[in-house]
């Protein structure tokens, strides 16, 4: 892999794990809020505020669950070899920005450099997936011609 690669990689990884983390602090918060609310006179103040922290914490499962398959499926791309056509694990180069096709994790920067981390899933993903060099792909009225595939 690319230093370049590598690097965007990390970032993803990092981004994914602090996601992570971020989320089981919130589901233990909810469940210590839970926990520490005792039954009052008012037992249907107690079952409400239950409830919805019950709510937050499905919510959380949830996306927790979520951000795991965000994990496995960049973990599957960490040593995706250069191809002549874009695939899930490519940083694209184009006319219009460049892109690391991987797990949404937004803007990242690399020595300066600005890169688009997208899913494969994403609307952007899927349309530069099997793209080539020279290929001018359009998006939302923009126009990218990939210059380079990493």
């Amino acid at each position: 892999m690319s230093s370049l690669k590598s690097q965007l990689y990390q970032l993803c990884l990092t981004f994914i794990q602090n996601r992570i983390e971020n989320i089981e602090y919130s589901m233990l918060q909810a469940r210590q809020a839970s926990n520490d609310d005792t039954k009052s006179s008012a037992g249907d103040k107690y079952e409400t505020t239950r409830e919805m922290m019950q709510q937050e914490m499905d919510r959380n499962s949830k996306l927790l669950h979520e951000a795991g398959q965000q994990k496995i499926a960049l973990q599957q791309i960490e040593n995706v070899d250069v191809a002549k056509e874009v695939k899930n694990g490519s940083l694209v180069l184009t006319s219009n920005g460049n892109f690391y096709i991987s797990i949404s994790a937004g803007e990242l920067k690399v020595d300066e450099q600005k890169f688009i981390a997208v899913s494969q899933a994403a609307p952007i993903g899927r349309a530069f997936i099997g793209a080539t060099v020279g290929k001018e792909v359009t998006f939302n009225g923009n126009k990218y011609l990939i210059i380079d595939i990493l």
